[in-house]
C-alpha cells in the first residue's frame, strides 16, 4: 500500500546542524582543559577556538592599560611629592601583570561547538562556565566589533535566548566566522522553531 504525502506537512527541509564547516585557521589548535578529575567534562566533539589575534588584542589592551598605570604612578609622586603613593599603584600594577601572564592560558580555554540539537560554549579554567543554547530557543544572533577589533579582523558574536542568563557571548572570531556561524545558526534556529 502506498501512503500518499500530507499536504499539511511542512515542505522546509531541516537543516543539519553539525554540517556548517569553519576555517579554522589562525585559531587556537588546543583546548586548555583543568587538571583536576572533577573538571566539567563534555564529550570531545570537534571544539572551535578563537582567532590568535584575539590575544593580541588583549595583550595590547593589557599592556596600554599597565603603561597608564605606571605613568599615572609617576606623575602624582611628581605632583604630590609623596612616595607612599606607589603601594595602591604598586598593588595594581602587580595585578595587571598577573592578568597579562595568564591571559594567554585564559584565552585558550574558550571553546565552542556545535552537536545535533544545541550549541555548547565554554570558558574558563580556574572558574569553568559551560553552557548549552538549544537552536530552537535562539531569538537573537548579534555580531559586534568595535574600532579595534576591527582593526584585527574579529568579532563577537552574541546569543540571546527568551532566559537571560543563557546569554552567551563568544569573542574573538575572525570577522568571516562570525558571520558565517551567524547565518548557520540563524538558518538551524529558523528550521528548529519551525518544527516545536
Amino acid at each position: 500500500m502506498m501512503s500518499t504525502p500530507d499536504p499539511q506537512a511542512d515542505p522546509t527541509p531541516v537543516t543539519d546542524s553539525t554540517s556548517w564547516v569553519v576555517d579554522d585557521a589562525g585559531t587556537f589548535t588546543e583546548l586548555r582543559e583543568p587538571s583536576s578529575p572533577n573538571r566539567l567534562v563534555i564529550e570531545p566533539n570537534q571544539w572551535h577556538q578563537l582567532s590568535r589575534k584575539y590575544l593580541t588584542l588583549q595583550l595590547l589592551t593589557h599592556g596600554a592599560l599597565l603603561v597608564l598605570i605606571v605613568v599615572a604612578g609617576f606623575v602624582l609622586t611628581a605632583v604630590a611629592r609623596a612616595e607612599w603613593i606607589w603601594i595602591p599603584f604598586g598593588v595594581v600594577a602587580l595585578l595587571s601583570l598577573w592578568g597579562i601572564a595568564i591571559l594567554p592560558r585564559q584565552v585558550r580555554g574558550y571553546g565552542y561547538q556545535l552537536r545535533q540539537d544545541d550549541l555548547v560554549f565554554r570558558r574558563g579554567i580556574l572558574w569553568q562556565r559551560v553552557v548549552a543554547v538549544p537552536y530552537g530557543r535562539m531569538q537573537l544572533i548579534d555580531i559586534t566589533h568595535g574600532p579595534l577589533d576591527r582593526g584585527f579582523g574579529i568579532a563577537q558574536l552574541k546569543f540571546v535566548t527568551a532566559a537571560a542568563t543563557t546569554g552567551v557571548t563568544i569573542p574573538g572570531l575572525s570577522q568571516a566566522t562570525a558571520e558565517s556561524l551567524r547565518d548557520h545558526l540563524i538558518a538551524v534556529a529558523e528550521s528548529r522553531r519551525t518544527g516545536l
